[in-house]
């Protein structure tokens, strides 16, 4: 990642305008840290709260042109935990119509029914999502995980 990701222009940019990027090395020093996140593989890459708490977590390289969209991703679902519905909406809807790369995108739409739910209270969204999701992405973890909306009425 360090030699085409994380140099890409886009990459740094989104990076420094959105978190506080922190590399640490897997060696015997930070045996305590990797255990902590339980990292058995490189490069794993978290979202984190200011209290350590993970929101988003990934393992394996990404290349430059999916790294946004699964961050973007990552930076919803801090502010959906963090109870920031408007904003975790804003930022899935933002990948969705800015970079709907497949990678993030079926994540981000079975969230962004979630996010809608909960401002809402309202289960319609749900089962737009899963519509969405069964439509665009039907072998999909996601769409699976989506499956229990399929009960919703229209």
């Amino acid at each position: 990642m360090g030699a085409v990701t994380y140099p890409d222009e886009q990459v740094a940019r989104f990076v420094d305008l959105n978190f506080i990027p922190v590399q640490i090395e897997t060696s015997e020093p930070n045996r305590a840290l990797m255990e902590k996140y339980a990292v058995s593989w490189t490069p794993s890459i978290f979202v984190l709260d200011a209290d350590g708490q993970v929101h988003y977590a990934t393992t394996g390289f990404i290349p430059p042109e999916e790294f946004v969209p699964r961050f973007l991703v990552g930076k919803a679902r801090w502010y959906f935990d963090a109870g920031q519905l408007a904003e975790a909406r804003a930022a899935l809807e933002e990948l969705l119509s800015r970079c709907p790369h497949p990678s993030a995108a079926a994540e981000a739409i079975f969230y962004l029914g979630v996010t809608r739910y909960k401002m809402t209270h309202d289960p319609k969204p749900l089962r737009e999502a899963y519509d969405e999701l069964t439509a665009k992405y039907p072998q999909s973890d996601w769409t699976r995980r989506a499956d229990p909306y399929r009960l919703i009425g229209k």
